[in-house]
């Protein structure tokens, strides 16, 4: 019996975009973590000494921003909320247990709502990281919004590490989704199972190409 073809879900330039942003996020998370909390200074070892990290920090998070910033503009349309995440949310005990529930497109809607709490934390975080950026333009601020900016940043950034915490769950906890980030592909019976709109589409223009 003859396999059905593998199914494309990432190409290799997103998947590279996707894996920089991931460093990146690394580098800033655990950084900011130690900045965060003295007991966890010693993390800021990942961009060497304490002062390299703290000029080493911004520049790599802007980065993350644009990295994440080419995805977004790619993605976004495939990100936008319908009625079957509706049904998805509505049934999320059963997606819990395994059983996918609406007719999902190319992502689910907690797929979705990870897309735009991403967005949303980055912007938070490019605005509020600004502010508070020594020497460049932490000057031009006053201190009372200084403050409240460095609140924000903090929160923001602990936001987004529960966010990708949850991701990264969720990309071993379904069986499958690793290989899409790792090898760019799918089966078949994975994209029919767990996105089954998106499944028709691709296997319709597969068929439409193949027509003279």
């Amino acid at each position: 019996m003859s396999r059905q073809p593998l199914i494309v879900r990432y190409r290799a330039a997103d998947r590279i975009n996707h894996w920089l942003v991931v460093l990146c996020f690394l580098l800033v998370a655990l950084s900011g973590l130690g900045f965060f909390f003295p007991a966890l200074f010693w993390l800021t070892g990942v961009l060497g000494t304490g002062p390299t990290a703290r000029i080493l920090h911004p520049f790599i998070g802007v980065l993350m921003v644009l990295g994440f910033a080419r995805l977004f503009v790619r993605l976004w349309r495939d990100n936008r909320f319908d009625a079957d995440d509706r049904r998805w949310l509505g049934d999320l005990s059963g997606v819990l247990r395994g059983h996918e529930a609406g007719d999902t497109g190319r992502y689910n809607a907690g797929q979705k709502g990870l897309f735009w709490l991403m967005g949303l934390c980055l912007v938070l975080l490019l605005c509020s990281g600004v502010v508070i950026w020594r020497p460049y333009f932490a000057p031009v601020f006053p201190i009372p919004l200084i403050r409240v900016a460095l609140l924000l940043h903090s929160a923001t950034a602990i936001l987004l590490i529960v966010g990708i915490i949850v991701h990264i769950y969720a990309a071993f906890w379904v069986k499958g989704s690793l290989r899409a980030m790792v090898e760019g592909v799918v089966t078949p019976a994975w994209a029919k199972k767990h996105h089954p709109r998106w499944y028709r589409e691709e296997a319709g223009a597969h068929v439409d190409h193949k027509q003279p």
